[in-house]
């Protein structure tokens, strides 16, 4: 896939102090990328680097091939973003701010302006005026706003910030949607992580400014790798089938809890152990995989490397 951005050995310094070092990755074009990282962590410091609002003082970013140091003009001409909240007139609507925009541009395509209102399905209130839009509503009129010059890469700073539920959900379908068919790449910071989570295909993790981790989301499991186990059996079969787990795998640890069954095991190896217990007349309720959400890595990750310092 096609990088649209990238970040090669970024640092940012202020007054000595390191508050971005030596950060590295990439964001592919038709991806949401995530971008975590504790308060603090330098989240926004990198974001604005990448936008030209703060400078570089090593390393450099690429945008389309386009250095945002020595190429501005090229590298920022694909890129629509939205730094904390999105700036409106309040006293034009939704259209006439969206026209309004395009002409900076330096060109109005009413085209353009009409699937855009439509992508955000603010098509029926395009001629009300902003100050009477939720605020919901006014991130969505911005994500419009921020794809009016079809940029190639999207940039969005805590997007889903004082949304309500219904909110954050429309928000993260249009971004998914975005990449998908416009062949965007998203990058998006956020607190949320069970919406990004929902939301992204990879994430990279920061702390202290540093890089700790990039995971890919959609990676599958390979059949030889354990998989996290939870098994409900009879509450009066749980020694045995604890008991048997143990002697089919030796190696596993099987850990009883609330009337429920955790052991680790390879995938390809439970059809056979189903069989085993079923074998011995143990009664199966329930066999289901336990996977580490990303705010379980995220803790995992941050706090381990927290514990190294």
């Amino acid at each position: 896939m096609t990088n649209v951005l990238e970040l090669h050995n970024v640092s940012r310094h202020i007054h000595g102090k390191k508050i971005v070092q030596d950060l590295s990755f990439s964001v592919q074009a038709g991806e949401v990328f995530g971008f975590l990282g504790p308060n603090g962590a330098g989240k926004t410091t990198t974001i604005r680097m990448m936008v030209g609002l703060s400078p570089i003082t090593s390393g450099d970013i690429l945008i389309n091939g386009h250095s945002i140091q020595s190429s501005y003009q090229h590298a920022i001409q694909d890129v629509g973003a939205i730094i904390e909240n999105p700036e409106m007139y309040n006293h034009l609507t939704a259209r006439q701010n969206l026209v309004h925009f395009a002409r900076m541009n330096g060109k109005v395509d009413e085209g353009r302006i009409d699937e855009l209102l439509e992508l955000v399905s603010l098509q029926h209130v395009k001629h009300k005026r902003v100050r009477t839009f939720s605020l919901g509503m006014k991130q969505r009129l911005g994500i419009a706003q921020a794809l009016i010059h079809r940029p190639k890469l999207l940039i969005l700073d805590e997007p889903t910030n004082g949304l309500d539920p219904e909110g954050i959900r429309m928000i993260r379908d249009y971004l998914r949607r975005l990449a998908k068919e416009e062949g965007l790449a998203v990058i998006v910071s956020s607190h949320l992580m069970s919406e990004m989570e929902l939301m992204c295909d990879r994430f990279a993790i920061i702390q202290k400014g540093k890089l700790i981790a990039i995971e890919d989301q959609r990676a599958e499991t390979n059949q030889d790798e354990l998989v996290n186990y939870r098994m409900k059996v009879a509450s009066g079969e749980l020694e045995e089938a604890q008991k048997l787990i143990g002697i089919f795998e030796e190696s596993t640890t099987v850990r009883e809890e609330e009337q429920y069954l955790f052991f680790s095991l390879a995938e390809e190896k439970m059809p056979e152990l189903i069989r085993h217990l079923s074998g011995a007349s143990i009664h199966l309720y329930e066999i289901k995989i336990e996977k580490q959400t990303l705010e379980d890595k995220f803790l995992s990750l941050t706090g381990k490397k927290e514990a190294d310092v």
